[in-house]
């Protein structure tokens, strides 16, 4: 297993899955089962893309996990802002900021890769 310590995007698509679970633990408690489950899904495959990436074949294969890690974090981003609107569900907010903070990255990844 590689040693992912100083790797920034690693670690902030780790501690945001973490979060993830943990929020919808609280969904789940308040039966709010199918947003729970596609957020779930969603908010912890941003993370397992970018860990695919780490183990790219290419510098497009690279671009492409991570290209596949920025769509999964534009539909996270879908869910917690129908979490936001919906009565009755807890504050995504700071979920919404720390997938800001991912999205951002990604993006300045990408496109100093593409420079490359």
């Amino acid at each position: 297993m590689r040693n992912d310590k100083d790797n920034l995007i690693v670690n902030l698509s780790v501690d945001f899955a973490l979060a993830i679970i943990e929020y919808c633990e609280i969904l789940e408690g308040n039966r709010k089962y199918v947003i729970a489950n596609q957020l779930l899904k969603s908010g912890t495959s941003i993370g397992a893309n970018v860990r695919e990436a780490q183990n790219a074949e290419s510098k497009a294969d690279f671009i492409h996990k991570l290209k596949i890690a920025a769509k999964e974090a534009d539909e996270t981003e879908y869910w917690l802002v129908l979490c936001e609107k919906s009565v009755n569900y807890p504050d995504p907010s700071h979920l919404k900021e720390k997938l800001n903070s991912i999205c951002n990255v990604i993006s300045k990844i990408i496109i100093s890769s593409k420079k490359n």
